[in-house]
Order: structure tokens, then C-alpha cells, then sequence
């Protein structure tokens, strides 16, 4: 689940669940474990309750399910469409709950999982060992992501949500345009470190207002960072966006080199360059032994057999049987789910979508049929 995902959670949580006078008296209801509530720094502001309490149970997978339960089960929300899309963030966190049990009993390696939920992540194998490295690495803390445009350099974010679930981090992604300025970035982390009302701007408001300077700026929201409960992930996206001559660059270098100096430890957050490319605008050098980097590249024929030969086989449908006849069949249902994807992928259409989103829109189409045997 995103971000915005949650945010949505969270105004649900807020209407439908906190709006009552004492939030203690109506979260007692639902079967809410109680020495968690009670240790919950409630105000008589819905909204902040409603924060808190999603953030309470966003640590875990298994604690992100349990709140999806509990908000499903609410009456005022279960007779609304909204209810729907609840109903498919349960789905998809419960499909994380199951690949975390079974990671705890040695059968699945998070950094090599295809399929989570309803979403998939083809190849990138070069990618995976490089997380395996950074995630384990605490001065490993900036990952710079390169490839052509439309390679899947953004839709490496998918994969992090994934990982965050299982590694105790939270992703958080940022995309930026040619418009994007210093003072736009500065206050989206602040969003994103969760002081919307504190947050500090490189635009004063009225003649006497201070104008921090972007080191200023940067070392507050690192140190906001650093104090979360769970280790944040700073995603910044399609940086071959930015013209060359933006302020942003600034932010970016002073970001990694505030992480550097003031986080340690594994609360530390780290950051996260998407389309960040080696002839761009160069990070400090004081950084040059904490990065690691991943060039995404288009998959083919070739990537897409691996990725559906292993799903299949990993869960081939009762309707088959066993032997060499089920084999036939087995291979056939490869063939063709390759065959449809990249049609799919080649064909108009589709909004604008580049080629490596129509690629796993229409594998995770393929996915959804195939689980339907």
C-alpha cells in the first residue's frame, strides 16, 4: 500500500471510528488490544487521533491487517462504496501477512519475490542483490537507480513497499517535474516526516519571517526523520526531470550529505534517486563509499518465460494433474502468458503508459487468471 493508500485509511479512520467525544470509550468497541490503546497520546482532535493511531498500526503487516479488519467491520463505512476499496487493501496486506509467515519458516526470500499481492515485480535480479546489500548495510544509506526512460526505473518504488513490509522501513516517494523547486521539495518531506504545521520554507511569508537556507532546511527534516518510530525511506523520482540549472539539485546533495553527517544507526533513513544517472549533477564526495547503484533495463521474451515459468510452477493449478502430460500443459500456459503480455504491451493505448507499466499491468492480468484455475 502507498502512501496515499494510507491516507485514505486514515480519513476512514477519522470519520468513521474517531469522530465520537472520547476516543478511548469508542475504540473499546472493537477488539483493539487494550495496552496498545492505552498508551496512545489521544487529544480531542480527530484528525491527530486518526494519525495516530494508523501509525500505531503501520509498525507491522500483521498489525496493518488487523486495522484493515477492525475498519471494514465498521457499520458506517460497510454500507458505503468506499467499503470496496478497503475490502482491497485487505486483500493485498493479507497476501503480504502470508509471504512474512512464510518467510519465518525459511520457504520465501522477500529479495527474490515476483508476486506480492496483486502487483508484480519481473527481473531485476541485479536490483534484488543490490537491496540484499544496502537494507543489511547501515553506511549504505543513498541507492541511485539509472536506465532509459521507460525501463521501470519508478516502478522499482513498487518494490520497496514490498520490502518495507517484510524489512521495517517505510517508503515514501516524491516526483518531481521540471517545475519542481527547492521550496515545493522542502515542504513535501515535511509532509512526509509528519509536521505539515512545523514545516520549514525557503519562501518567507512576511517581511520578518526567517528564510532558512537549504542546509538549514534539509538537516530539520533529516532530523524529523531520524526521530519516527520506523526508519523512513526517502524515494525521489524521476530526477532526469529537473532542468539542469534547478535549486533542487542543492536539496538533493544536501539531503544526502545531512543523512550522512547527522543519522546513524538503524533508525537512520536512507535515500532513494530514481532516474539519477552518473552524468548528473554530482553528489558530495564525502558520500562516494555509502552508495550503491542499479541500472534498470527493459525486459524481454526471455525475462518474462523466467518470471511466469516460476509462478506456475510454484503453484500449478489441482486441474492439472502430475506427469508428463501436465507438463505439456504447464509449459503451454507459459508460452501463451508471454505471448499475451507482450502483445498487451506492444499494442496503442493504455493512457500514455510506457512500455515496462503495460508489461506488468498485463502480467498482473495474466497473474490474476491464472490464480482463477
Amino acid at each position: 500500500m502507498t502512501d496515499e493508500d494510507w491516507d485514505l485509511v486514515t480519513i476512514w479512520v477519522r470519520e468513521y471510528l474517531l469522530s465520537a467525544v472520547d476516543p478511548y470509550e469508542r475504540l473499546r468497541i472493537y477488539d483493539f488490544p487494550p495496552d496498545v490503546i492505552a498508551s496512545l497520546p489521544f487529544t480531542r482532535v480527530p484528525a491527530n487521533n486518526a494519525r495516530v493511531l494508523v501509525r500505531a498500526f503501520r509498525k507491522d503487516v500483521k498489525g496493518q491487517v488487523r486495522l484493515l479488519e477492525i475498519v471494514i467491520s465498521i457499520s458506517e463505512l460497510a454500507v458505503l462504496p468506499d467499503v470496496k476499496k478497503a475490502e482491497e487493501f485487505l486483500r493485498t496486506l493479507r497476501a503480504d501477512a502470508k509471504l512474512e509467515e512464510g518467510s519465518s519458516l525459511g520457504v520465501t526470500d522477500n529479495f527474490r519475490t515476483s508476486v506480492f499481492g496483486d502487483e508484480v515485480f519481473i527481473d531485476r535480479l541485479a536490483l534484488r542483490d543490490t537491496l540484499r546489500e544496502f537494507v543489511a548495510n547501515p553506511n549504505k544509506f543513498v541507492l541511485l537507480v539509472d536506465g532509459e526512460p521507460g525501463s521501470g526505473r519508478s516502478y522499482t518504488y513498487t518494490f520497496l513497499r514490498h520490502l518495507g513490509q517484510h524489512h521495517g522501513f517505510r517508503p515514501a516517494r516524491v516526483t518531481l517535474s521540471r517545475n519542481s523547486t527547492a521550496d515545493k521539495l522542502i515542504r513535501r518531506l515535511a509532509d512526509i516526516v509528519d509536521a505539515p504545521s512545523a514545516r520549514p520554507s525557503l519562501n518567507p511569508m512576511g517581511p520578518n519571517d526567517p528564510l532558512p537556507s537549504i542546509d538549514e532546511a534539509v538537516h530539520w527534516v533529516v532530523g524529523r526523520a531520524t526521530a519516527l518510530d520506523k526508519p523512513l525511506w526517502l524515494v525521489i523520482d524521476e530526477c532526469d526531470k529537473l532542468d539542469p540549472g534547478s535549486d533542487v539539485w542543492d536539496v538533493i546533495g544536501q539531503l544526502a550529505l545531512a543523512i550522512y553527517e547527522q543519522a546513524c544507526g538503524n533508525q537512520a533513513p536512507r535515500l532513494v534517486l530514481l532516474g539519477y544517472g552518473p552524468g548528473m549533477y554530482p553528489l558530495p564526495y564525502d558520500l562516494k563509499s555509502s552508495q550503491c547503484r542499479d541500472t534498470a533495463r527493459i525486459i524481454g521474451e526471455r525475462e518474462l518465460h523466467d518470471f511466469f515459468d516460476q509462478y506456475f510452477r510454484e503453484s500449478p493449478p489441482a486441474c492439472l494433474g502430475e506427469g508428463e502430460l501436465a507438463e505439456k500443459h504447464l509449459s503451454g500456459m507459459v508460452d501463451f502468458a508471454v505471448e499475451e503480455v507482450l502483445h498487451a504491451a506492444r499494442k496503442g493505448g493504455n493512457g500514455g503508459e510506457c512500455y515496462m507499466r503495460k508489461v506488468c499491468v498485463a502480467a498482473e492480468g495474466a497473474v490474476s487468471a491464472y490464480r482463477s484455475l
